[in-house]
């Protein structure tokens, strides 16, 4: 046995290769486009087709829907067909559905091309997904997701922030022109990675008929539950900032809120994901729900910038690392072969908690204000204390 283990502890050290850096740029790439309109769609719904809020809702979370059809088909055969083959394909189709934004002339075309635009990006972040998960050393997958996925929060701070600030100043076409430049930069990185190794194609070539298990990582989805629930929160902030500050008298802090939220992450998500790999997932998880309440009642009460501010900090200690530590339970649960439906499985229920709370939250607007319902999500965050302890005894989560 120690001779088998040694050859991993020697790549171990072997965590920035260069296909590892160059899957990261992609997906920071990808997720710039993600946010970038993200953050101001509702908002562009609104004044641009005097949509109602929950319409507007509604247009954010379609595309939500899309990533997760996306996903659904993209987890099966992510191993058969090579996750290069997939992230570029769906590269592609991310550069067509940036430009569609700009052909969009009512509410249900531009819903139609959210919904398009979901399903190219599904495909592509699980391919780069799963590339990352291929190219991550076993023994190091807590702090080498952590790195991954900071990408994600790089692209949190500079999408919202670039979109918002574009929005204020000049007509909204120019920022789906800018997420069509930075698709086209995506595709041209994701074409120079080099495809890992399949872990076991025989296996895959011998597989008949569809099984749930063929779309679904079943190990995963204890885990995946927890991050639905905190997706349906966090997607409902990012998509209602921009309205929300304007009705507090903080719209000038909205982007400023997303630029703290990512520093904090970025700051804080290398130790998180440390502490994930030597102390355990009870160790990093908890703390992580408790901040993330915190930072909402924060954000419910925020009267001033700084305390939008601390929210924002708050979340990101929060959310931002629960986000990367769940993605690296998910994966540590399943054998090598399974890691990319682990992935796919982990972010269907991010989408699913993502694409319909802006529309709940949308919906729920017309019965009661901001502040409240953040209180109410603050609740929410809380009870998921009770799920995660229901579903992860401590040795059960501790488990590498």
């Amino acid at each position: 046995m120690e001779g088998e283990k040694a050859p991993e502890t020697a790549k171990a050290v072997e965590l920035w290769t260069r296909d590892f850096a160059l899957v990261t740029v992609a997906n920071f790439l990808t997720y710039m486009i993600f946010y970038l309109i993200m953050a101001i769609i509702a908002r562009y719904a609104v004044e641009r087709f005097q949509a109602s809020t929950g319409m507007a809702g509604f247009v954010s979370g379609i595309f939500l829907i899309g990533i997760l059809v996306g996903r659904l088909g993209t987890g099966r055969i992510v191993e058969e067909v090579g996750s290069k083959r997939v992230l570029v394909g769906g590269a592609f189709l991310h550069v067509i559905a940036s430009g569609l934004y700009l052909c969009a002339s009512t509410v249900p075309v531009l819903a139609i091309v959210r919904f398009f635009h979901g399903v190219a990006f599904g495909i592509a972040h699980t391919g780069a997904g799963t590339i990352a998960a291929q190219v991550i050393p076993r023994g190091r997958q807590g702090e080498g997701i952590g790195f991954y996925t900071m990408s994600q929060i790089a692209a949190t701070a500079f999408g919202p922030f670039l979109g918002i600030t574009i929005g204020r100043y000049v007509d909204f076409g120019y920022i789906f022109f800018v997420a069509l430049l930075i698709g086209a930069g995506s595709l041209l990185v994701s074409s120079i990675i080099t495809q890992p190794p399949s872990v076991n194609p025989k296996r895959l070539k011998v597989r008949r008929g569809l099984k749930l298990s063929d779309f679904i990582e079943f190990a995963a989805v204890p885990i995946s539950v927890i991050i639905l629930i905190a997706g349906f929160i966090y997607f409902s902030i990012l998509t209602f900032m921009p309205l929300y500050s304007r009705e507090i008298h903080l719209e000038g802090w909205a982007g400023v809120f997303f630029l703290v939220y990512a520093i904090t992450v970025v700051m804080s998500r290398p130790v998180s994901g440390r502490l994930l790999d030597v102390k355990g997932a009870n160790f990093v998880v908890y703390p992580c729900l408790l901040l993330f309440a915190l930072g909402m009642v924060l954000l419910a009460h925020a009267k001033s910038g700084m305390v939008l501010l601390l929210a924002a900090i708050g979340i990101g200690l929060g959310y931002g690392n629960l986000f990367s530590c769940g993605h690296a339970i998910a994966i540590k649960s399943v054998p090598q072969g399974r890691v990319g439906l682990a992935t796919a499985t982990y972010y269907i229920f991010i989408d699913i908690g993502s694409g319909i709370g802006p529309y709940v939250f949308g919906s729920l607007l017309s019965f009661m204000g901001y502040g409240s319902l953040f209180e109410v999500l603050a609740i929410l965050v809380l009870a998921t204390l009770g799920a995660y302890r229901l579903f992860y005894r401590e040795h059960r989560a501790d488990s590498p």
